[in-house]
Order: structure tokens, then C-alpha cells, then sequence
């Protein structure tokens, strides 16, 4: 396994084979991995995604962080010529295809202008020459284009570049643009062949015409930048930097612009079938003597539902562009002249200098050039682009750390030869060229020196920066995608549902047409009277059958409800209301509410199956607190149970004492004092913290590791307070007292050795070794008369149970003459020069690292979000499976796993952390081929959980085993993806989304590095919590706390699923069911195209009549109340199975449209037969009888609408029975007024003969009860003897029956624990975030008994 101690296993462990991977079974004490990351960046990444020659890769990037060594690529012999010969590649891998080094040493770049040797060598600052530009007067128009071409917005551009690019589809946008969308292009992948020589002897330079380049103005596709030679940035010289017409620091998130919202919203209208279909039905109305209704029935309703869509989309993107605009008017420190002034954010440019002050984000991609720490150090946190908890530790280069001062700032003359913009986030190559003497020097600038958009400076007072990278060029913003078009489930459903219905209409107009022509032929001779032309020809019976497929199309095509898309997009407008108004979701600390951003994917909340998470901001606070610690075998906390509380002094063995006991059993030399004392100066001395005092005597301490941090902190609360270090000292106060520990080496913590030792001459003139590390590295190295081992592991067990982060601490004196032999050899290891320092070192560390006395263990609690481990818990019940991607260790990962229930204490863990595309394959084989063999198939996929890191991940996601890694995923209840990149988080999702086609994937994350998986999952959520707004602004929705996401699945998301369900399908039956009524009458009419029903009337049906019933149902409907739909969240399971709108219950409902509008059509013509003769003697006539069965299949479909409501309210009452009122009011007044205007002039005396009639009245109500009578019938014997789950729980809310499965669920919880303990004796991890970083070198760096400069710099503590 990848993270072992090399030369073999540890003392004390037992050896694996490569064999021995199955399931661990039987592995009393697992070594885990650190989790690596491969050495591809995401550049290589993009450029093999498409290749199908190749596998896909995706990247992780352990080796770029903290890493000594190049990247692979820059060792082979061919960079230097831009060629590389074959050998040369394979040994490379085969990724490592790229042709261009951006070295700047080596200049082996492809020429990104024309000429750029005219710039001056030598660039004096514009501000020393009083604002004076330095560029020579004139310039030849060559070297205009050239330059012009050197910026990023002309690239290829002409015409149709920008448009496209105005568009959101220039390709430049993003580079995650290219695996998460289809198509894709090798970039960069070969070098562009050599320019043509021009024939008849003309000169590269001269005016000869090519035609095959010449594009009409409308440019080429725009190359990438990254493919391109280095970017030229003048220090303190604005106007040289402008002319290079770098892209401003301006973001945007939003989905239009003025130029592009009428095209981009009319392409995502009319991509829905429904809308292509009422376009298509207004232009036949159009035509005249053919349409039997109003002209403009369907082209004005149509204009309706697109203003009304527009509106929404406005509204939507109008919120995005304020939340753009409040980043982009954000404050920040550029320096003009010889001070800094404030500035928004949009005006920072390229070549500016800023300053960053303490706990302020990068406004852009900066190079580093001065801090107020010694030698240019500072801290960043980067939790928001890679998920990392622990601190970074960046430094200036020494030529320019030094200048603090604005006025020597201003000085600074020279330039940056920099690389492109590209995706990568771990690699950066450039070189400063600045005065050094009478001449230049050209200094090397690598990662340590970047400093990006999206982290945060820590602990450090101000950092002063070059700009290299703006706005959508930093490396951030390249990792971002442009806010996609996401369509639901549901509604791609509607538009296949939408073209069977269609089809419908087709085959019913051509079974009236074909009617018309037999009738025509057979029998047309009844019917002069009618004047119906003869079919005479074959040129007859084709104008004939055009004409009637004209006239029928358009008067059925109502059973394509155009209401329908109105009434769903105000009931998803109103869902994202009822999100953003629930009080459950509101977070009052922050004040943030939840926010639907994207009310138009609503419904897929009640259909996800799988949850993507981020682990750190939205499971964890990433606040460390010391919790616990067990000293001497007795544990102590700072706040004890009360059940486990110790009784007396002397109740050790099961018994909390709390921190007071501690501090007296210190003060009272209890048997233990001595560890305590121990115990706590190891705490304040062994890290790599710098302590702060501010003005009122404060401490404030910087730590690169939160857990240190923790555990300072708490040797603080104890009474050893550090406060002061020097490079080779560290100074604390215990009881009032200073005392002195003389630092005489460091052994670094790395991730393989999960150790850290520091060994101090201690005030008492003695030499101890202090080391704090991994449970399981520190307890081999103990000698045999250590008494409170057992104790110890039983205290470490009872922590990993309750998810504390764990570490074992230990001591050993070491005799003066051994420790002078010791250090002769680790003096010669840290001087080894071949490249194996590290391995000689660890080796040195070796030596002295044995037979400690354990002092005890601490316990650290990574702080989980509130009501986290009931969330996953509960989604998990939910059939929802939780995969969390994270950027932290493998330890640490397994840990809060544990903590927050997304592993349980019976789960079998499976682990995959391999070297080698070959090694994973086998790997995931085994375990695949362990599961469906081993045990006779007695395991059960529940107990299963996978835990896969970065490397490991990077061959998995290859075309030729992401199958085989899915299948395993997917066997698992829970999947751990460790140390991964925010581009392996999307492609992950990819993965899925594209096997599981069926499946509704949320991702769910809160930094900037979560921002592709967000996008590329179908629902995104981000948490709008302390890392930033990045991932919030790019979500469908946000949200304050991931638990709330419980109620926004279970119960919003159910509720919107069943109600948008309910509402689409009644808008389908309502007007199958009236429109049926017509095609019935076509044989009776001898398929005429003559209506029963007059034509505004038959509009009004979805307009007025009919509008609000699924309004009531699809905004207020709860078929289960929020509470219970809570506590029994296998409700869940409907959505997920889209239970409730499948194409059967689909056809039920047209099915029961069919038999509703067979039933009122039948029975209305034999009640109205021969137009029924009144009690005047008068037959009552057509318009009548319409009438009247309109009136009765209202009332029926009002009905329907009735018996599928399960809640009723006021809303419901005033839209269900509410609209046949105003039905029977409108009649009397629109029959009565209308004739006279004259409109609809068929309702001429119609109102006194159809009201004064009590058959009109007594119809009415008859036939409604005869076709509901079926419905109702078929609804009860449903419920009673074939009831579904969700009609329990509709029983148990009705009669509020009490649930007692509290008291099972206590005692479920009480066998838990015991298998826990159980389990973490098999499984024991440890959990320490120290970054693999030279903690020597900022030891070294820093003696803050010295006070600050003027400035507020603290000058380094090395010699000069």
C-alpha cells in the first residue's frame, strides 16, 4: 500500500502481499495510506480527455504540493527542442504529450507574436519617470498586429469569434469546458507545421494574397492561451501593460447578456417540443378559410408563456449579476505612485502591485514579492480551491522580500515573463528580470512564489503581490464552467409525452380526413347542401386531404395543453418561494436564508439517488478543538458526561475526570505529575506554530495545521502557554515561570512517517527526544516497561469511536555522547546531495526514535456541521447513496466518515490506494470478484464502503476501467474519494451521470473547488457559509448548513416531485377530456369540421375555467405531511422510482380521459337527442346542447381534480368548486353581452333557454357523477385492499397515531457503540492535517522575541 515507511513493513506490523487485498477481513491493524496524488496537472488532463486511443485521465496533485522534484515532463531530453523522441515519451507515461515547454529558461515556446524582441530589455518604472510612458514613439503596423495578437480577448477573434464568445461558446472560456461538454480537441498536442513558402519569390512580409487563410472576417478558432508562449508584464509600467489588452478583473456567473438573452432564451424555449408544436399550430391559423377557430387563439396564450418564461429568467439572472457585481466592487490595495490606494476589484489590472491584508481574499492571481514574515514567508488557506484544511506556507524570493515599503515598491523596475493561463492549479513557470547593479538578473519563479484568486491570507499582516492573471484567467475562474443549460428529468419526459400526444392528434386528424374523403366519395350526394367539392382526381383528393388535416390539427391541437407550461413554471416559480421563505432552512447566525437560484429543477430534488459532498465548510466547521486527552492511563475532558463522570480521584478506570482534576493532580504531585508535566511542555513545544502578540498582550498563534493550532491552544488552557520562538529555542510560561527548551533538531512530520519529533535540551539541563504521531507508529516504538499501554488503547479506541481525531505522544531522554554520535549522522544526512535526502533523514530519525515512554493521546474534534451525522443518516434510509470528494488526507477522510455515519461500525471497508494503472485494475477486480464469491454471497452490499485516493482515482477514471471501478462504487453503500482535484470531483460525476442514466445525481459543496462538480452534477448546492459565495453563486440552490439539506430532499423535494407529477398529468387529462367530446362528434357531423363548443369559449377552458385547480395542486398539494414525510424518509424511494409519472401512469390518465369523454358524450346526445323540445314547444339547438355538455365536463373534470387533492384549504375551495362559480357566472354574462358586441354571436338567446332548463341543471351534476363514480371506486378498493406505503402513513397522519420505535432505536443505538468499539480495534487510523512542508524552514526563519519593523515586517532571524 502507497504510504508505507520504505525498506519494509514497521516494527511491529505484519507484512502484506500484493495478493492480500480482498477485504481485509482478517487485517488485525491496517497501515492506511497517506493518499497520493499523480504527477499529471490538469493541463495534461485535458489535452488526452478525448483520445480514444488512450485512457481518459483525470489528475491529482500530491506531488505538486510541497514537492522538491519537477514535474515528469521537464526531465525529458527532448524539452529543450519542443521535440521528443519516442523512447523519450513512453518513458514519460503516456499523458506526458506535450510539446511545448513554457520554460522560461529555455525559451522553447511557440512565438506568441510576430516579434517580441522590439519591447525594451530594460523597462524603467512608469512612476519614476513621473507617469511618462517609456515606449519608442512609432511602431510599424507588424508589430501592432503582433502585439495586438498578445491578448487574450483578440485571440482569432474577427467577427464570429466574439460572437461566439458573447455566446458563451467561445472555447476560451474554460478548459473544464472540455471534459465536462461534448466534443473536445487534442490542445496543444502537436506542433503547428511550418508556414508555407510563399511561391513567385515574395516575402514573408509582403502583400501576397492566400486564400486559404484569408476567413472574410470571421476569424479562426481561437487557439489556447495555454498552448502559447509566455505573457510580457512590466512592473510599476501601466501603460506597457495595457497595450497588451489583458482581460479585466471582471467575473461573471450569469447565464445572458443584453446582446445574448433574446437568442440563447428563444434556442432554450423552442428546444421544447411543446412550444415547436403552438408555433407551428399559430402559423396554420394563419392561413385563411382553413382554421375553424380565432386566428390568434393559439399565437396570443403562446406570447404569454414566453413572456411570463422570459420574466422568470430575468428575475433569476438579475439576482446572479448582483452577486457578481458585489465580488466585483470588493476593495482592494493597488499601489500608484509611492502609496497604496483603495480600488474596487474589476480595476485591477495586470502588472499591478497589491497589497493583501490578514484574513483578505486574493482578488487575483498574484506573484508573491514581499510579506510581513520573515524571508517573505506568509500563510494562505485554500479550503476554497482544493479542499485542504491545513494552512500553505508561500515565500518571496530574497531579491524582492525585502522591499516592504510602498516608496521601494515603487521602484521596482523590470518584468515577468510569464506563462499562459492555464487550468492547473499546482504548477506555475515564469521568471523576474530585474535591475541588479549595473545590469539585469533573471530570477527563476516557480509555484512557491503564486499566490491565487479564491484563497485566503492567514495569519500573516500583509503580503504586496505582482498581478499576472485577471478575472477569467486565473487559474480559478480556468477551472470554472460556464453556468450550463440543465434540463429535468421530468421535463424531458413531457416533451417525449408531449410528441405522443402529437402523434394522437396526428392519427385522429387523419382518421376525420380519411372519414371526410369516404364520406365525400360514398355519400356526398346526400350532402349538397354542404357544397362539397367532388374527388374527381388524384390533384383533389390531395387539396382535400391538406385542407382537412389543416383544419383537424387545429382543432384538436388543444390536447397539447398550452396552459400546461404556463402553470408549471408559476408552480416552480412558487416552489423556489416556499425554499427561500421555510424558516426551517433559515440559518439566523449568518442570516442567510436558503435560496432557489434555478426554480426550474424542482421536482429532481425528490429524485436523487446519489449525493456528491464535499467534506470540508459543508461537513465539517474546519475548526479544531482539543477535546480529550488520556494521561497516565486516566482520561480527562474538558467537559465529562454525566454518566461517565469519575466519582472520586481514584476512579481511573472508567471513569472522565475533568481538566480541573488535571490541573491538580499536576499541582498536587499526584503518582501521574510528571507525564502531565511531560505531556503538556510536548504539547507547547513539539509543533511548528508562531506565536503573535498583539497590542493589549494577546497571543495569537499561526498555525499551518489546524490540529496544532488545537493542540497549542489547549496546553494553553492548561496552564504551559508558548509565547515566544527563536530559531533555535522555544520559550514558554508554566506557573508564572519562562522557561527556555534549546531546539537541537527536528524530525519532520511526513505522510510516511506519521511522525513528528522534536529533541530540546530541557530547562533541567537534560536532552529529550519528544515525538507525537500515529497510534500505530508511536506504540511500536515504546520499550516493554511502558505500564498504561492497555489503558491507553482503550482511551484511543473510545476516541475513534466517537470520530476525535487521535494522536499518541511520547518521550525518551537521550544521553549527551549518544545524541553528539546522532547527530554527526543526521548532520550528514541533511547534507546528502543525489536526490535521496529525504529517505536519509528518515533513516537518521530511525535511530533515535525507540524506546519511548508513552505519555498518552489526545483527542481533537474536527467539528462537524450541526446535524450532520442524522443527515446522512437519515438520506441514507432514504435509499439517497452519499459519496464524498474531498481534498484531505485518507486518514482524516475514513475519520470524519466515521464521525458524521456515513461509515458505520459494520461496514467493511474497501481501500484502494495503488501505484499503477495495473495495480488498481487488479485491485478492483479482487475486491469485485471477493464480493460475489466470498462468504458463499453472505455479504451484504449495505456493510460495504470503498475509500480510493487521488492516484489511484486518476487510473480509475481511464476509459479501460471506469467501468470496472463504477461497478464497484455502485456495489457500496458509501464511497470515500480522497485527496482528489476539483477536475477529478466533476469528472467523477461525469462518470456516474453517464452509466447511471437513469439516476438524478446533487452535488453539494462549498468552496470554488467544488464549483465543476456542482455544475456538472443535476442539481447543484452550495453552501453559502464561511469560504466564500464561489460554489453558492454557480448552485440551483444554496443553502446555509448542509443538514438542511434533509428537509430540502425529503420535503421539498417529494412535494414538488408529487405535485408537479399531479399537475402535468391533470393538464393532460383535462384537455383530452373536453377535446375527445369534439372528435366523437366529427361522426355525426359527417367529419365537417364543425365545433360543439363556440371557439373563445373553448380558449377560456384553459385560460379561465381551468387554471387554477392545478395552480391549488401543484402549489399547495402535501399527499404527506413534512413531519412524517421526515421520519419516514423510505417515502423517498417514490421519486427516485419516478412512481408517480411513469409512461404507465401516463396512459391511466389518458385512458381515463378517454372513458370520461366516451361517458358525457354518449349520454349528453341521448339526453339532447333531436334537440330536445323545451316546455315551450321550442327545440332547445346546437349551441345549447354545447353548452350544456361543456358545463358537464367541467364539472367532471373539477371533480377529478377534486378526488386527487389530499389536503384542503381555502386556496383549494376557491379554485376547485370556486371555478365552476364563475363558469356558471361568465356563461350569463358573456352569452348575454357578447352577441351584442357582436363576438361569438352563436350565444344569441342561448343564456334564458340553457339556464331556465332544469335538464341543463340536472345534466350537469348526473353525468359528472357517473364518470367520477369509476374514479372513486377504483380509489377506494385501491386503498383498502391494495394500499401503498404512502397510504399508511396517510392513515397514521390522519388519526395521529403514535410511533414507538424511539425505544427500538435507543437500543438499535446502544448495540452500535459496542460494535464500534469492537471494530476500531481491527481498524485504528489517525488523523493529523500537517502539510508535507520543511517545518525546519520556518522554525529557522522566525525569532518573534524581536519586534516588528516599521512597516510591520518581522526581519529574518537567519545571519546575513
Amino acid at each position: 500500500m502507497a504510504g508505507r515507511p520504505p525498506g519494509g513493513p514497521p516494527r511491529g506490523g505484519r507484512s502484506h502481499d500484493a495478493d492480500d487485498l480482498l477485504l481485509d477481513l482478517d487485517n488485525e491493524q491496517p497501515v492506511y495510506s497517506q493518499g497520493q496524488r499523480s504527477a499529471l496537472n490538469d493541463d495534461d488532463l485535458l489535452r488526452n480527455y478525448n483520445q480514444a486511443q488512450e485512457g481518459r485521465p483525470s489528475v491529482s496533485y500530491d506531488d505538486f504540493v510541497g514537492a522538491t522534484g519537477s514535474s515528469p515532463n521537464r526531465h525529458q531530453p527532448g524539452a529543450g527542442t519542443g521535440q521528443q523522441h519516442p523512447s523519450d515519451l513512453d518513458a514519460a507515461g503516456p499523458y506526458m504529450n506535450r510539446q511545448y515547454s513554457q520554460t522560461s529558461e529555455l525559451g522553447n515556446y511557440q512565438r506568441y507574436a510576430d516579434d517580441l524582441d522590439d519591447y525594451p530589455a530594460d523597462r524603467a518604472s512608469y512612476y519614476q519617470n513621473d507617469g511618462a510612458s517609456t515606449m519608442r514613439g512609432s511602431t510599424s503596423a507588424g508589430l501592432q498586429a503582433a502585439r495586438k495578437r498578445n491578448s487574450v480577448l483578440g485571440l482569432g477573434g474577427g467577427f464570429l469569434g466574439r460572437f461566439r464568445n458573447r455566446m458563451s461558446r467561445g472555447q476560451g472560456y474554460s478548459e473544464m469546458d472540455l471534459p465536462l461538454t461534448e466534443g473536445g480537441h487534442d490542445r496543444g498536442g502537436g506542433v503547428s507545421p511550418p508556414p508555407q513558402q510563399k511561391q513567385g519569390g515574395g516575402s514573408s512580409g509582403g502583400g501576397g494574397f492566400d486564400l486559404g487563410n484569408f476567413k472574410f472576417g470571421f476569424g479562426s478558432r481561437k487557439p489556447d492561451p495555454s498552448t502559447l508562449g509566455p505573457r510580457i508584464i512590466y512592473l510599476n509600467n501601466p501603460p506597457a501593460n495595457a497595450e497588451n489588452k489583458y482581460v479585466d478583473n471582471h467575473i461573471s456567473t450569469a447565464k445572458y447578456n443584453f446582446a445574448t438573452f433574446l437568442p440563447k432564451f428563444l434556442f432554450e424555449q423552442f428546444s421544447k417540443v411543446a412550444n415547436v408544436f403552438f408555433l407551428f399550430t399559430a402559423a396554420l391559423q394563419q392561413i385563411p378559410g382553413l382554421s375553424p377557430t380565432n386566428r390568434y387563439t393559439t399565437i396570443a396564450p403562446l406570447l404569454i408563456v414566453l413572456l411570463i418564461s422570459a420574466g422568470k429568467e430575468l428575475v433569476e439572472d438579475y439576482r446572479r449579476k448582483q452577486a457578481d457585481n458585489a465580488l466585483n466592487t470588493s476593495k482592494a490595495q493597488v499601489l500608484r505612485g509611492s502609496s497604496f490606494t483603495e480600488t474596487k476589484w474589476i480595476n485591477v489590472a495586470v502588472g499591478d502591485v497589491v497589497r493583501v491584508e490578514s484574513e483578505e481574499p486574493f482578488p487575483a492571481d498574484l506573484v508573491l514579492l514581499a510579506s510581513s514574515e520573515p524571508e517573505g514567508l506568509c500563510y494562505i488557506e485554500t479550503a476554497n480551491l482544493d479542499g485542504e484544511t491545513n494552512l500553505k506556507i508561500k515565500q518571496a524570493l530574497p531579491e524582492t522580500s525585502t522591499m516592504v515599503s510602498p516608496s521601494e515598491l515603487s521602484r521596482l523596475t523590470g518584468r515577468i515573463k510569464s506563462e499562459q493561463p492555464n487550468s492547473s492549479l499546482y504548477t506555475y513557470e515564469a521568471t523576474l528580470t530585474m535591475q541588479a547593479g549595473g545590469g539585469e538578473r533573471e530570477l527563476a519563479l516557480n509555484p512557491e512564489q503564486l499566490v491565487l484568486r479564491g484563497a485566503t491570507l492567514r495569519n500573516t499582516p500583509w503580503i504586496h503581490g505582482v498581478v499576472v492573471f485577471t478575472g477569467h484567467e486565473t487559474k480559478l475562474m480556468r477551472n470554472a464552467t460556464a453556468a450550463p443549460i440543465k434540463r429535468t428529468k421530468v421535463e424531458r419526459q413531457v416533451n417525449s409525452l408531449v410528441l405522443i400526444l402529437v402523434g394522437m392528434l396526428l392519427v385522429l386528424s387523419a382518421a376525420c380526413t380519411v372519414g371526410d374523403l369516404v364520406t365525400r366519395q360514398v355519400s356526398g350526394h346526400n350532402y349538397g347542401y354542404l357544397y362539397l367539392d367532388k374527388i374527381s382526381g388524384v390533384g383533389i383528393a390531395l387539396k382535400t386531404f391538406f385542407k382537412d388535416m389543416v383544419t383537424y390539427w387545429v382543432l384538436f391541437s388543444a390536447l397539447v395543453p398550452i396552459s400546461l407550461f404556463v402553470t408549471v413554471e408559476l408552480v416552480k416559480y412558487w416552489h423556489a418561494i416556499l425554499i427561500n421563505d421555510d424558516l426551517d432552512m433559515y440559518y439566523d447566525k449568518t442570516d442567510t436564508p436558503a435560496t432557489c437560484r434555478t426554480s426550474s429543477l424542482v421536482e429532481e430534488l425528490g429524485m436523487v439517488e446519489y449525493v456528491f459532498s464535499d467534506k470540508t465548510g459543508t461537513l465539517t466547521c474546519n475548526m479544531m478543538e482539543f477535546k480529550q486527552c488520556s494521561i497516565g492511563g486516566i482520561m480527562y475532558s474538558d467537559d465529562a458526561p454525566e454518566d461517565r463522570r469519575a466519582t472520586s480521584p481514584d476512579d481511573i478506570e472508567t471513569g472522565i475526570h475533568d481538566f480541573k482534576r488535571l490541573r491538580s493532580n499536576l499541582a498536587e504531585g499526584h503518582y501521574t505529575a510528571q507525564a502531565i508535566d511531560h505531556f503538556l511542555a510536548l504539547l507547547a513545544t513539539c509543533h511548528t506554530v508562531i506565536p503573535e502578540v498583539d497590542e493589549k498582550g494577546r497571543i495569537k498563534y499561526q498555525a499551518a495545521s489546524p490540529d496544532e493550532g488545537a493542540l497549542v491552544d489547549g496546553a494553553k488552557t492548561l496552564g504551559y502557554t508558548f509565547f515566544a520562538r527563536k530559531p533555535r529555542a522555544v520559550i514558554i510560561e508554566v506557573g508564572g515561570q519562562e522557561l527556555e527548551y534549546e531546539l537541537l533538531a527536528v524530525c519532520e512530520f511526513n505522510s510516511t512517517r506519521k511522525r513528528m519529533s522534536t529533541i530540546y535540551r530541557c530547562p533541567d539541563g537534560k536532552i529529550r527526544c519528544y515525538c507525537k504521531g500515529a497510534d500505530t507508529v508511536i506504540l511500536e516504538r515504546l520499550h516493554d516497561q511502558n505500564p498504561h499501554v492497555d489503558a491507553t488503547l482503550r482511551h484511543l479506541e473510545e476516541y475513534a469511536s466517537e470520530g476525535l481525531r487521535t494522536l499518541c505522544l511520547a518521550m525518551r531522554e537521550v544521553p549527551e555522547q549518544e545524541f553528539q554520535e546522532w547527530q554527526r549522522i543526521f548532520e550528514t544526512a541533511a547534507t546528502t546531495v543525489g536526490g535521496n535526502r529525504a529517505d536519509e533523514l528518515d533513516k537518521a530519525a530511525e535511530i533515535i526514535e525507540h524506546d519511548f515512554t508513552l505519555l498518552g493521546a489526545t483527542a481533537i474534534e474536527d467539528r462537524l456541521q450541526d446535524g450532520v451525522p442524522e443527515t446522512i443518516h437519515t438520506l441514507q434510509e432514504a435509499n439517497i447513496k452519499v459519496w464524498v470528494l474531498t481534498g484531505d488526507r485518507q486518514e482524516t477522510a475514513i475519520n470524519i466518515g466515521m464521525s458524521c455515519k456515513l461509515l458505520s461500525e459494520d461496514m467493511m471497508l474497501l481501500i484502494v490506494n495503488e501505484e499503477s494503472a495495473e495495480a488498481t485494475r487488479d485491485n478492483l477486480q479482487k475486491k469485485i470478484d471477493a464480493i460475489r464469491t466470498q462468504g458463499d454471497g453472505t455479504i451484504e452490499m449495505e456493510t460495504l464502503a470503498l475509500v480510493i485516493d487521488g492516484k489511484s482515482l486518476t487510473f480509475a477514471l481511464e476509459r479501460d476501467l471506469e467501468q470496472l471501478f463504477l461497478k464497484l462504487a455502485i456495489m457500496c453503500k458509501a464511497v470515500i474519494c480522497c485527496r482528489v482535484s476539483p477536475l477529478q470531483k466533476a469528472l467523477v460525476v461525469k462518470l456516474v451521470k453517464k452509466y447511471q442514466r437513469s439516476s438524478i445525481l446533487l452535488a453539494i459543496g462549498d468552496g470554488a473547488n467544488d464549483v465543476s462538480m456542482i455544475q456538472a452534477a443535476h442539481i447543484g448546492v452550495g453552501i453559502s457559509g464561511v469560504e466564500g459565495l464561489q460554489a453558492a453563486r454557480s448552485a440551483d440552490v444554496a443553502i446555509a448548513q448542509f443538514r438542511y439539506l434533509r428537509k430540502l430532499l425529503l420535503v421539498h423535494g417529494a412535494w414538488s416531485y408529487q405535485r408537479i407529477s399531479k399537475t402535468i398529468l391533470f393538464s393532460f387529462y383535462k384537455n383530452i377530456t373536453l377535446y375527445l367530446t369534439q372528435f366523437w362528434y366529427a361522426f355525426q357531423n359527417v367529419f365537417s369540421g364543425q365545433v360543439i363548443y363556440e371557439s373563445w369559449t373553448l380558449s377560456f377552458y384553459n385560460v379561465f375555467y381551468t387554471v387554477f385547480p392545478p395552480l391549488a395542486i401543484g402549489i399547495l398539494d402535501q399527499f404527506i405531511s413534512a413531519r412524517l414525510l421526515d421520519r419516514y424518509p423510505q417515502l423517498y424511494t417514490m421519486g427516485q422510482q419516478n412512481l408517480s409519472f411513469k409512461i404507465k401512469v401516463f396512459w391511466q390518465w389518458i385512458a381515463n380521459a378517454v372513458y370520461h369523454s366516451i361517458v358525457l358524450y354518449i349520454f349528453a346526445e341521448l339526453i339532447w337527442y333531436g334537440d330536445l323540445i323545451q316546455g315551450d314547444g321550442k327545440t332547445a339547438g346546437h349551441w345549447v346542447w354545447g353548452t350544456a355538455l361543456y358545463g358537464a365536463v367541467l364539472l367532471t373534470v373539477l371533480g377529478k381534480a377534486a378526488l386527487v387533492t389530499n389536503n384542503w384549504t381555502k386556496y383549494h375551495v376557491m379554485a376547485i368548486p370556486g371555478s365552476m362559480a364563475v363558469w356558471y357566472v361568465f356563461i350569463a354574462a358573456y352569452g348575454t353581452v357578447a352577441p351584442m358586441i357582436p363576438i361569438s354571436a352563436e350565444y344569441h338567446g342561448v343564456v334564458p333557454r340553457l339556464y331556465s332548463s332544469p335538464i341543463f341543471w340536472l345534466q350537469t351534476v348526473a353525468l359528472a357523477g357517473i364518470c367520477l363514480l369509476r374514479d372513486f371506486t377504483w380509489k377506494y378498493a385501491k386503498r383498502m385492499y391494495r394500499p401503498q406505503t404512502y397510504h399508511h402513513i396517510q392513515e397514521i397522519q390522519k388519526y395521529n397515531i403514535q410511533d414507538y420505535r424511539p425505544r427500538m432505536e435507543q437500543f438499535q443505538k446502544a448495540i452500535r457503540k459496542v460494535r464500534q468499539v469492537q471494530r476500531m480495534r481491527k481498524q485504528r487510523g489517525y488523523a493529523f492535517s500537517q502539510a508535507d512542508e520543511s517545518q525546519t524552514r520556518v522554525l529557522q526563519a522566525y525569532d518573534t522575541t524581536k519586534n516588528r519593523g516599521r512597516y510591520g515586517e518581522m526581519a529574518s532571524s537567519r545571519p546575513q
